[in-house]
């Protein structure tokens, strides 16, 4: 049964990479997860370019497990020597857009859905979502198909990571910092210069280090990753200077101590992008944890961020593919890694269902 799971994965995860799903573009792609439930005939529903399913002895009165993983992909980048959208299969492996981030995990979830969707006398419901726009971390991905899936007790949220488990994940926040200065000529040593105002809240931000360490994610690091100034006049003092800080946050520090710690410091104005995308963690005595362990998987914090962030429940993630194959050239899964996966996540929810 495995191997008929495993060739439906397969022929779907082709059709996806042969259809482009740039994130808020995942209209077909939506579309062709939904035929294959239908398909399938399992009944499901369609949020914008979401969409979920649940299994079929579904009770309100139950306790509900979610599996999650996105069918969104970042553009392919300029270093392809391969069509992106042609799944080819060599040497192992399928190649195209989308194959290891996160289409393997998709598919696997599917079809792990598929297998216990008919399943009687289960302690746990089981619901099954497809979401867009998490490559942008978008309001219309998760978050918006969250509320129409029910209470959910807990989740297992498919991103590659080589079927160990991503117990913790960073934080992740984008502040814009505006440093003012005053506009005068540079060659009489007018004004006051904002760039250099920029460059010395820059230079604190580059040697600070924040004191509590996580054993699963490490130390909470800021860094500067934009610059830039309104002037391109060579000779003309720049009255205003902007640049950006990338935040990734540990699960000891909440983003209001982070953005403390910055007012008490910096002399520029600053204020975060958004601050949805908080720190996550799972316990490790949570069943979901404990039968990956029973399995002889390793865990460990991740430092990327993901849909995880942005439930209100404990998740796991875990999935197959290599995060390091994410956003490169090439991209490609092998086509073990599938098989694994299928049969990972069906072992899993088998011990806790």
């Amino acid at each position: 049964m495995h191997q008929d799971l495993y060739n439906h994965a397969l022929t779907l995860l082709k059709q996806l990479i042969s259809t482009p799903s740039f994130s808020k573009e995942e209209n077909e792609t939506a579309g062709i997860i939904c035929d294959f439930f239908t398909a399938q005939q399992v009944p499901f529903e369609r949020v914008g370019n979401n969409m979920f399913a649940k299994n079929k002895y579904y009770d309100t009165a139950k306790p509900t497990l979610l599996l999650n993983s996105h069918h969104d992909t970042v553009k392919p980048n300029k270093g392809y020597t391969l069509d992106p959208f042609d799944p080819i299969e060599k040497e192992g492996k399928l190649f195209g857009l989308g194959s290891n981030d996160a289409g393997g995990c998709l598919v696997s979830l599917i079809t792990t859905f598929l297998y216990f969707y008919n399943a009687e006398n289960t302690k746990y419901n089981i619901v099954f979502a497809a979401s867009a726009e998490e490559e942008i971390s978008g309001v219309n991905g998760i978050e918006l198909v969250l509320p129409h899936l029910g209470n959910i007790d807990f989740g297992i949220v498919g991103e590659p990571t080589k079927l160990e488990m991503a117990v913790a994940e960073r934080g992740l926040m984008v502040i814009d910092c505006i440093a003012p200065g005053r506009a005068g000529h540079a060659a009489r040593k007018e004004g006051e210069n904002a760039l250099y105002n920029a460059l010395d809240d820059i230079n604190w931000i580059r040697n600070y280090q924040f004191q509590k360490i996580s054993p699963l994610l490490g130390e909470s690091r800021l860094t500067v990753t934009v610059i830039e100034t309104e002037n391109k006049q060579h000779n003309v003092v720049p009255a205003q200077c902007k640049f950006v800080i990338d935040v990734r946050v540990n699960e000891l520090y909440t983003f209001e101590e982070i953005l403390q710690e910055l007012k008490a410091n910096l002399k520029s104005q600053f204020a975060p992008r958004t601050t949805r995308m908080k720190s996550t963690s799972i316990a490790l005595d949570h069943p979901l944890v404990k039968a990956g362990i029973n399995l002889d998987k390793g865990y460990y914090g991740s430092p990327t961020t993901s849909d995880k962030a942005l439930m209100p429940f404990p998740t796991l993630k875990m999935g197959p593919g290599d995060s390091a194959r994410s956003h490169t050239a090439d991209e490609f899964i092998y086509l073990d890694e599938i098989k694994d996966g299928i049969a990972t996540y069906i072992k899993v929810v088998e011990q806790v269902l």
